[in-house]
């Protein structure tokens, strides 16, 4: 009842779903909606792990009441002071008035900061090294600064191997009566959504997600479910969202593929993209996927530039420079801090066509670790005969970056 479930010994889930919101943070659509999640652990002491939106704060007291059965509360931690994963935080208080809180140093400043004002007496400051006894259970906790707040909070459940992994390991998507990763198709349903949040969200943060999985490394033995704060609990193949994770965080392609990128007005731009994409696949590359850059949403394009090897842009030129829609994409890259990728250019100007070099000019100044091919292929207007020797250039140029790049790794690996 009350979609109350079990994730471990002693621990039960009591978040739910938002299928109401259209923009997570305002900004980044999710049409399939988003969880909130929290857990409860019922041990000789009951602990509350991280609250949720207030969007469904009256579900979450109701299954936090059903499952403590007229005991008190005795404590509520909190990992990440963000606003959907807090937004209780003073019911919760309300409703147990001898709850203590935990949380880092700084996550109580952000308490202050948003209003929550619990009585010192009832405060409980942790930091990286220390541990806490709730009875049978006993929590572990890691500092994770800059996942994606800089109060951030990890902790390990050493009694079960809970990993409680704040926004870490989480995704858009809500649940829908699953809970845990190996009762879906994770790949096909959930991986795209996964990665979109990851990359605009934390996807800045690259090195310090790095720092938290070399200090989370030898406790991987003792690991055994990863709790998020967002999306499915993952109880097998852990090694595998572990290594998306490394990948994405060091900025290494995903997979080998190409992404391209369009800007186009009037079609032509367009159907040059589609041109591109056609030989490529003939040619045997496997993966290729088109968007235009003014109807895709920006989040889409980070995560997919994120997932494959090159990237091919695709532009017409505006006001004598980069059409703003693209513009805005490059900026995004930029600010998303995406590296090690291989870029292509296709420009297009009925006259004075510029798009191409300002383009360039942007990756060289403000992108880190971007190849852009020699072979570019100059439109005016509209794709015709003339193009064609330079299509094929470019074609070429990136089957063969592609393969070289293939024999590197391959080596390396040896």
């Amino acid at each position: 009842m009350y979609n109350i479930r079990q994730v471990a010994e002693d621990l039960y889930f009591v978040g739910g779903n938002d299928k109401r919101l259209e923009l997570f943070e305002n900004m980044f659509p999710i049409p399939d909606g988003v969880s909130y999640n929290s857990y409860l652990l019922l041990d000789e002491k009951t602990v509350v792990v991280d609250s949720v939106d207030w969007s469904i704060t009256r579900d979450y007291i109701r299954k936090i009441e059903i499952l403590l059965d007229g005991r008190d509360l005795d404590y509520m931690l909190i990992h990440h002071m963000e606003p959907d994963h807090c937004g209780a935080i003073e019911e919760v208080c309300i409703r147990w008035p001898n709850v203590h809180i935990i949380a880092s140093e700084q996550g109580f400043q952000f308490m202050r900061q948003m209003g929550y004002n619990i009585p010192e007496d009832q405060t409980i400051i942790v930091e990286e090294g220390d541990t806490m006894n709730f009875g049978k259970h006993t929590f572990a906790f890691l500092e994770a600064p800059m996942v994606h707040w800089p109060e951030v909070l990890m902790s390990l459940d050493t009694t079960n191997g809970v990993l409680f992994s704040a926004d870490g390991f989480g995704s858009f998507k809500s649940l829908d009566g699953k809970l845990f990763a190996d009762e879906v198709d994770w790949e096909r349903d959930w991986l795209d959504e996964a990665r979109r949040y990851l990359t605009n969200i934390v996807g800045k943060y690259g090195p310090f997600i790095q720092d938290v999985l070399k200090k989370a490394d030898p406790l991987l033995p003792q690991i055994k479910y990863i709790a998020p704060l967002h999306g499915l609990v993952w109880r097998e193949n852990l090694e595998y969202f572990i290594d998306k994770y490394d990948k994405w965080s060091k900025y290494e392609p995903e997979e080998e593929g190409v992404l391209i990128v369009y800007a186009s007005m009037y079609g032509n731009t367009a159907n040059a993209a589609q041109e591109l994409a056609n030989n490529l696949v003939m040619k045997g590359v496997k993966k290729v996927e088109v968007y235009d850059v003014s109807k895709t949403d920006i989040s889409v394009l980070i995560s997919k530039s994120f997932q494959y090897s090159h990237i091919v842009l695709a532009s017409v030129t505006y006001n004598l420079g980069i059409y703003p829609k693209m513009k805005n994409y490059l900026m995004d890259l930029a600010a998303l801090n995406v590296q090690n990728r291989t870029v292509a250019i296709i420009e297009n100007g009925t006259w004075a066509c510029t798009v191409g070099d300002k383009m360039e000019e942007f990756i060289d100044e403000n992108l880190k670790l971007f190849d852009v091919l020699n072979e570019r292929v100059t439109i005016n207007t509209a794709l015709t005969e003339a193009n064609k020797n330079d299509m094929e250039s470019l074609e070429d140029a990136i089957v063969e970056s592609m393969k070289k790049i293939r024999e590197v790794k391959e080596k390396f690996e040896d």
